[in-house]
């Protein structure tokens, strides 16, 4: 199967592969238990987390497959692509801090 942006140029697919999959990590890690937490059933707390990572997954191709333009990506030069990837990193890294934080409290 060839990947294509709106415009039939072939796109890689491996940063919407990679961030579905991370997607699908935080949402089915998290999800649930982070639900029960307050409250919720095993059940309504999956349907949560797939209506999720569902959403996750549509944005991510929708912004790396859909409207990607494989043409530009040689013109940014790399030192400011690595500093996007290492904030994202921190974007993430903060935001499994945050997930855990209540379940921290739900221990003690």
């Amino acid at each position: 199967m060839r990947w294509g942006n709106r415009f039939g140029t072939p796109v890689d697919p491996v940063p919407f592969l990679v961030v579905a999959a991370l997607g699908f990590l935080l949402c089915y890690t998290f999800g649930p238990s982070y639900l029960m937490a307050f409250g919720a059933e095993l059940a309504g707390g999956l349907g949560y987390s797939t209506m999720a990572f569902l959403a996750v997954t549509g944005f991510a191709y929708y912004r790396l497959v859909w409207t990607a333009r494989p043409d530009l990506r040689r013109e940014v030069p790399a030192q400011f692509r690595i500093r996007r990837i290492v904030l994202a990193g921190l974007a993430v890294g903060g935001v499994f801090a945050l997930l855990s934080l209540p379940l921290l409290h739900a221990v003690v």
